[in-house]
């Protein structure tokens, strides 16, 4: 087997997603420690200290302790190259979250136990449901008192409509949290907390080991044998192509600020999930193995370096062997060019790489030219990726500067993180770039918006909250949108493209545009 189809084989690329709150940033942490790529886990609580999670690298996720945009984190552990995508876990959260997932071959659920499936999860999954990708389940916070396991597992068969399939066991919660019965091994693994060391104390006993009465107590381990003979006569068969397929989770139990159960968790889930999977473009398939080098655009970061006011364009690996230097073909601007000073990323800090292969992701300097759903492939052999959705923001308002003397830093500010995607731009029909309407997926990008407008490109904004929930992009080619006969709280738009759309403020509306406009065609996502 040649070096190159091997090295493709070691990768893994996934996204953590989750409800705000329940542990994914301290499960990433804990993961790179792992890897070693870092030596002491900072927590994200830690908003008193100086110590914050290495994946959450913005001003503003350091002072409220939350992930804002989606981080790009790689390490090596047991001959594999992990690429983790951590995406916001704020209810407020974007679209790059959406776009994240894009970019992943699988991804890993996290769910704190002591509350089961909540809103945002349901949101995040609904994406992956889309593209069928495998999810693994980590249920954390064990060390805290927490929902019944069977009930845990029902919630998320009937919340998500998924099948589960605990891949290990807890043996209680909070104070009495002994640790995990790992199902394959059929070990009980006794964990001991140690404050984010790397190495873990990690005691194992099988369940015939006179030892365990002492371990666990004559309670606890009469009620976990009885759930270990309940759960292996009523559980689901394991089966891995339906894993691989996305309709069975395995899952995993354990606590993440403690380490219970997450390097057995790392270890099982590389066997569980595959190799980078083949990319549909417009026209084929493409093979991760192929020899011709293909990646697409899936998140661009503006000012990552404050020091160098830079603009990072990070882009998925879908096939081939990518080298420094090397001459590539950009499909939308239909040019060859070589990609500029390519990195790879630990959050803020960065490493030049000179070879790197499908399954990774690269950041390039980026001076303008790309845009989100770009395709850079071998000019030997061109493809082009299906766009990625554009999600409709449910949030709008009219924002414009204070300071009319500061209108270009305005129109470059705005339209630079609009191109990241964090937020989109509309205009009313014959208006200009003095103000703009901006729509939001959640809130939080507003206060986003203001603080980054402020701090990177120094210009204070005035914005204005408006009534609207619904926008239709307008699919009839060509149609006037001033001939529309429409109910008096709809608002004509436009995009930064020149495509036609209508904002609404309920349903209603929008079945009056339906029916008194005969023909009218509206579609409720956009395209990049």
């Amino acid at each position: 087997m040649s070096t190159y189809t091997d090295e493709i084989r070691k990768r893994r690329t996934f996204a953590i997603i989750s409800h705000p709150d329940a542990g994914k940033t301290t499960l990433t942490e804990k993961l790179l420690l792992y890897g070693g790529a870092i030596n002491l886990a900072g927590s994200v609580k830690g908003k008193r200290t100086a110590r914050h999670a290495v994946s959450d690298w913005m001003e503003i996720e350091k002072q409220r302790g939350i992930s804002v945009t989606s981080s790009v984190l790689q390490f090596k552990y047991n001959g594999y190259c992990i690429n983790i995508l951590d995406t916001p876990g704020h209810e407020d959260f974007s679209e790059d979250t959406y776009r994240t997932l894009m970019a992943a071959d699988s991804a890993v659920m996290v769910i704190d136990g002591s509350k089961g499936v909540e809103k945002q999860t349901i949101k995040l999954f609904k994406v992956c449901v889309m593209r069928n990708i495998p999810i693994i389940t980590f249920i954390n916070k064990m060390d805290r008192d927490a929902k019944n396991p069977f009930d845990l597992l029902e919630d998320i068969e009937n919340v998500l409509g998924i099948n589960t399939y605990p891949v290990n066991w807890p043996i209680g919660s909070g104070k009495e949290f002994k640790g995990v019965f790992d199902r394959n091994t059929e070990k009980i693994l006794a964990f001991t907390a140690n404050n984010g060391q790397r190495e873990v104390e990690k005691q194992e006993y099988s369940l015939d080991d006179p030892a365990l009465d002492e371990v666990l107590g004559q309670y606890l381990k009469a009620d976990f044998m009885d759930e270990i003979e309940l759960l292996d006569g009523a559980g689901d068969e394991f089966d891995l192509d339906a894993v691989r397929q996305g309709r069975l989770t395995p899952v995993f139990f354990g606590s993440a600020l403690t380490n219970f159960g997450v390097e057995p968790f790392l270890e099982q889930f590389l066997q569980l999930t595959t190799s980078p999977l083949a990319r549909e473009t417009v026209s084929e398939e493409v093979d991760p193995m192929s020899e011709d080098f293909s990646a697409f655009v899936f998140k661009i970061q503006a000012n990552m370096n404050k020091a160098h006011r830079d603009r990072v364009a990070f882009m998925r690996i879908c096939s081939g062997k990518f080298e420094k230097n090397m001459e590539v073909f950009h499909v939308q601007g239909n040019k060859k060019m070589r990609l500029s000073q390519p990195q790879q990323i630990m959050a803020q800090e960065r490493e030049i790489v000179d070879e790197a292969y499908a399954g990774d992701i690269i950041g390039v300097f980026d001076p303008g030219i790309f845009s989100i759903g770009d395709t850079i492939c071998s000019p030997r052999h061109k493809v082009q990726f299906k766009g990625i959705p554009t999600f409709a923001p449910e949030h709008f308002a009219r924002v414009r500067q204070k300071d009319t003397m500061k209108r270009k830093q305005f129109i470059k500010g705005t339209n630079q993180i609009a191109q990241e995607g964090a937020i989109q731009i509309f205009q009313e029909l014959d208006a200009g770039m003095e103000e703009v309407i901006v729509g939001v997926v959640g809130v939080l990008q507003f206060d986003v918006l203001k603080y980054r407008l402020e701090n990177e490109y120094n210009v204070d904004i005035i914005m204005e909250n408006l009534p609207y929930e619904y926008i239709r992009w307008i699919v009839n080619e060509g149609l006037d949108p001033k001939t529309l006969d429409l109910a008096s709280d709809t608002k004509r738009i436009q995009d930064l493209k020149g495509n036609h759309l209508l904002l609404f403020t309920s349903y209603w509306s929008i079945d009056w545009a339906l029916d008194h406009n005969k023909g009218l065609e509206l579609r409720e996502f956009g395209t990049n």
